[in-house]
């Protein structure tokens, strides 16, 4: 408490307090970030050496928020400090890495992985050898990493932690693109992903082909039947009058329906939606509703769709098909990082 004290003090009487922060070490930066309310601005990022441009650019997309995210992991993980490697590794100790996959797949989360160890120590140089989106196969190496061992052994977990994760998404995402590639069909997410991560798991699905469904509660009116067993409460009225209330209330928002029948189609083309949600149909089903809302409105389906069922529903031609478990129940890629030279 002291420290923090003392880094505020020295914040607020700075002549300059942009280049006093950018001069902070991440953990002080972490701690001051609460109470100055700043967040993790663009501005704080360190210079990073880079081998490649590309490698640049990545990391230059970071948000704050994933920034932030990058901060709290380490906070978590490192806490007081790595005791392992400050016994033993001597602080001018250097060594280069390379992080490889160990099993085939589709890469993300690259340019996070590297800002975790820029976040350690702004002297590490990065070669990003598979960008975002690239497939790899065992034995492919993706990040090239050389500077400081300290930084590189105690960023390692975390890195990797971001690296496995996103990368599963993105592999399991590929393969249901894959699956419906012939019917040229959108892959979608859901808003089933882990609290606080939703921003870097959803940017994953697009590393694997797939697209961004809403990203919240705020950028697109979903009327489901729990809505409605509450706007309807004693008063009756149709789907249509739902979402004619809903274009009054949001204009500029995209209005969706979730229909689990396909007679409710029939009550909604007063006020057409711009997308129905088919919930838990057959794909007959999902063919005869399909046909029902040609020229009238957008079909999304959704509701326990697996890798081996997803082609018999893209083939009833809907616009696209959401799939929780892209962001829910993922099975992490596996790499890991190997050393080179120490």
């Amino acid at each position: 408490m002291q420290a923090l004290k003392q880094v505020l003090y020295q914040f607020f009487t700075a002549q300059s307090p942009l280049s006093f922060l950018q001069n902070l070490s991440w953990h002080e930066l972490f701690a001051a970030r609460s109470v100055l309310a700043i967040g993790p601005l663009r501005a704080l990022r360190r210079p990073c050496v880079y081998d490649s441009m590309r490698a640049m650019e990545t990391i230059a997309t970071l948000s704050p928020a994933t920034i932030n995210l990058i901060a709290q992991a380490l906070a978590e993980d490192v806490g007081s400090g790595d005791a392992t490697t400050l016994a033993l590794v001597p602080a001018t100790a250097t060594g280069e890495a390379l992080v490889a996959s160990r099993s085939p797949g589709v890469v993300a989360g690259i340019g996070i992985a590297a800002a975790v160890f820029r976040q350690l120590d702004e002297e590490i140089t990065v070669k990003i050898i598979k960008p975002d989106g690239e497939r790899v196969a065992p034995g492919d190496a993706v990040l090239r990493l050389q500077g400081k061992a300290r930084a590189l052994l105690t960023g390692e977990r975390v890195a990797l932690n971001f690296l496995q994760q996103l990368s599963g998404i993105a592999t399991e995402t590929a393969r249901y693109v894959e699956r419906v590639k012939p019917h040229d069909v959108a892959i979608l997410d859901t808003r089933k992903t882990i609290p606080n991560l939703r921003e870097l798991q959803k940017y994953a699905v697009t590393c694997g082909g797939g697209q961004n469904h809403r990203m919240g509660l705020y950028d697109r009116v979903m009327i489901k039947d729990n809505h409605l067993s509450f706007w309807q409460q004693g008063v009756k009225r149709d789907l249509a009058a739902a979402v004619r209330t809903a274009r009054t209330r949001y204009p500029d928002l995209a209005v969706q329906v979730e229909v689990d029948r396909p007679e409710q189609l029939a009550e909604l083309w007063a006020e057409p939606p711009d997308w129905v949600l088919l919930d838990n149909m057959t794909p007959d089903e999902v063919g005869d509703c399909v046909a029902r809302c040609r020229g009238r409105c957008k079909v999304e389906v959704s509701g326990g769709i697996t890798l081996e069922t997803v082609a018999d529903y893209a083939a009833q031609k809907p616009d696209a098909i959401s799939v929780g478990t892209l962001t829910h129940s993922i099975r992490s890629l596996d790499l890991g990082l190997d050393w080179i030279s120490s």
